[in-house]
């Protein structure tokens, strides 16, 4: 077992006091219970460019960006890479009154596409309708008001599907709730004040990319955060899947394609080496040398695949000195009271 470090927290348990507030989207291996400890490892390193590489919910960019540093990240996945326009990228633009009146405006254009392909599925129809009824407007958006209406439809249906994820049509996950009975025309307006909160300048030309993290030019960055897709021994680690609503909403389903024969009319999963036990060895192995030349603090699951003392392997193959860090750690992915996975150690390497 690699021998680990002990982290005093200290004053970083009261830092960064906008993360603390920023929106939760209840979201597979999310860090928004370790960004304390992650903002006190980041204080301890010498960095003005950053790079998250798997940004995901976007807390640990956000963060990043509340340390003052300029900030690019990056999403395989659309619906994350628009929530880190919203909130990394943008510096100012929000929503206003007006803007909110245009959006909760009847259809403009008598779309139905959302109505006529999930009837019966995740939500009641006026929740559907509304949905088409709010993409009938979007357009009338620039581009970062835009990011952040989208972001808050995404945080509204999140908000109201059991558990978060769209694995299932019906409530046998209802844990009682009122988020999941509130309709989703509230549910928005509540998610773009959460949002309008959150949006904040740093001064620094911040970007949100979507895209293969191994098509990111390397050169530039200080410090590369890693966070990418764990492969658990016994389950999987496939985002669309449980998100395929969210990235379907995120662009209106434009340029998906949705397996009509699955129950829950998913979209085709997009390839990644992450994704299988068979091709992450090879896939973490190229990501540290593909951003050897920057600090590397990658977070990583005591319950994955490889363990953590082949992750220590792969480390030093590509830096000289690599500490660790272990953090009692307890995913809010996995609410029923079967999934004692949920409690793991998760580990913090630092590669420099």
């Amino acid at each position: 077992m690699v021998p680990t470090l002990q982290l005093d927290l200290g004053i970083a348990e009261r830092a960064l006091p906008r993360s603390r507030a920023y929106p939760r989207l209840r979201y597979m291996g999310s860090k928004y219970k370790v960004i304390p400890h992650l903002s006190r490892i980041f204080s301890r390193l010498e960095f003005s460019r950053a790079l998250d590489a798997f940004s995901g919910s976007g807390v640990v960019g956000y963060a990043l960006k509340e340390m003052g540093v300029e900030v690019v990240t990056n999403d395989f996945l659309s619906f994350p890479s628009t929530v880190a326009r919203a909130l990394v990228e943008n510096q100012e633009a929000t929503l206003n009154p007006a803007d909110i009146a245009s959006l909760l405006a009847p259809n403009a254009d008598g779309r139905d596409f959302i109505q006529r392909t999930f009837n019966g599925l995740y939500f009641p129809a006026e929740d559907h309708a509304f949905l088409d009824s709010v993409w009938s407007h979007l357009h009338t958006l620039p581009p970062y008001k835009r990011a952040v209406a989208i972001s808050a439809l995404c945080l509204a249906a999140a908000r109201k599907q059991p558990r978060g994820v769209f694995t299932v049509t019906d409530f046998r996950y209802d844990d009682g709730r009122k988020s999941l009975r509130t309709p989703l025309r509230e549910q928005f307006v509540t998610a773009v004040a959460d949002y309008n909160s959150a949006v904040f300048d740093n001064g620094k030309r911040n970007q949100a990319r979507c895209g293969d993290v191994f098509d990111l030019d390397p050169d530039g960055f200080d410090l590369v955060y890693l966070d990418p897709p764990y492969a658990p021994p016994k389950d999987d680690n496939d985002y669309i899947k449980r998100y395929h609503f969210l990235e379907g909403l995120s662009v209106y389903w434009e340029g998906q394609t949705i397996m009509q024969h699955t129950a829950t009319k998913k979209i085709e999963k997009k390839h990644t080496p992450f994704g299988s036990k068979r091709t992450i060895r090879e896939a973490l192995r190229a990501t540290f040398n593909h951003f050897r030349r920057g600090t590397l603090v990658l977070s990583y699951s005591s319950n994955s695949v490889p363990g953590p003392d082949e992750i220590m392997s792969l480390l030093r193959a590509e830096k000289a000195h690599v500490d660790v860090y272990s953090i009692p750690h307890t995913y809010s992915f996995g609410t029923h009271a079967a999934a004692q996975r949920r409690s793991v150690d998760e580990y913090i390497f630092v590669a420099r």
